[in-house]
């Protein structure tokens, strides 16, 4: 982990098995594609974030607002300077977007324990059923979401047409247009299948290891991001999928383990482009 930009960010599952019971200082969260997952087994004095009722605001089409988040945090037992570790299936995939959940409203000491469940589970680790009860705290509501993890439709639209690097993690079948949606999840009700014009195609589980879930050593991060897709650590940058869950595990890898400086997710993503009127679209392979 030592090679990544900011390896801080990463815990490992030793790590995570001497801190199971530092409740006053740690706090673990799952978050899992299967929000029914957690409650077959978890890690012990781990909480729970459903990624439907907890992070997303049940009316506008948004993640939850400062005062939502702070009585979120408030109800899991967090505080201010409490290191909250994120875990989850899927190669930690909505772990990253709870992750950039708590970025965007600025907790400062968050990390994501490499490998999550699949790690852990091989490992035959201690799991449990019991789900912990800890003390509401008084976590306070934060001035605003931080804009500089997140682009708006008119900022891609901006970036777009002055070919500023774009990156859609989806997969190859959804960005050429084939389909549009990855059967088994849920279908967003997208009206036009394809990309947005100029955008690299790079699945964002490319960026883990299939043994393990882990993520891939830096060098190879490099190779796939730099390398294969031309990508410059020092450029503006915008990912995204089709709803901002998947984008936010490559804008975590971008930003944290290969040390861009100006990543961007675009949450909105093609649930919201390929349903504009008038936006343009690619199909095919890319720059065909």
């Amino acid at each position: 982990m030592s090679d990544y930009a900011h390896p801080d960010v990463l815990v490992s599952t030793d790590w995570a098995a001497e801190h199971l019971d530092d409740t006053d200082h740690v706090r673990f969260v799952e978050a899992n594609e299967d929000v029914l997952l957690y409650k077959t087994g978890h890690l012990p004095n781990a909480v729970n974030v459903d990624w439907v009722q907890d992070l997303q605001d049940d009316t506008v089409r948004d993640f939850i607002d400062a005062e939502q988040f702070a009585d979120l945090c408030s109800r899991m037992g967090i505080e201010e300077d409490t290191k909250v570790v994120f875990y989850g299936d899927k190669n930690n995939w909505w772990a990253c977007y709870a992750f950039w959940v708590f970025k965007l409203y600025g907790h400062a000491d968050c990390a994501v324990m490499d490998g999550g469940r699949k790690k852990w589970e091989q490992e035959g680790r201690a799991m449990t059923t019991d789900t912990p009860d800890f003390a509401e705290t008084d976590y306070p509501v934060p001035e605003s979401a931080d804009p500089s993890i997140r682009a708006f439709r008119k900022e891609v639209e901006e970036h777009m047409q002055r070919d500023g690097p774009m990156v859609d993690v989806r997969s190859p079948e959804e960005f050429k247009g084939e389909i549009t949606h990855v059967p088994g999840l849920p279908e967003e009700s997208s009206m036009r299948p394809g990309h947005i014009p100029g955008a690299r195609n790079v699945p964002w589980a490319r960026a883990a290891n299939d043994e393990d879930g882990t993520f891939r050593p830096r060098a190879e991060l490099a190779e796939i991001y730099e390398g294969e897709e031309g990508l410059d650590a020092g450029d503006d940058t915008i990912a995204y999928c089709r709803i901002g869950e998947r984008s936010s595990h490559t804008w975590f890898v971008l930003t944290y383990l290969l040390g861009f400086d100006q990543v961007k997710n675009y949450d909105g993503s093609w649930t919201e482009w390929g349903n504009l009127v008038g936006a343009p679209i690619e199909t095919g392979e890319a720059g065909s």
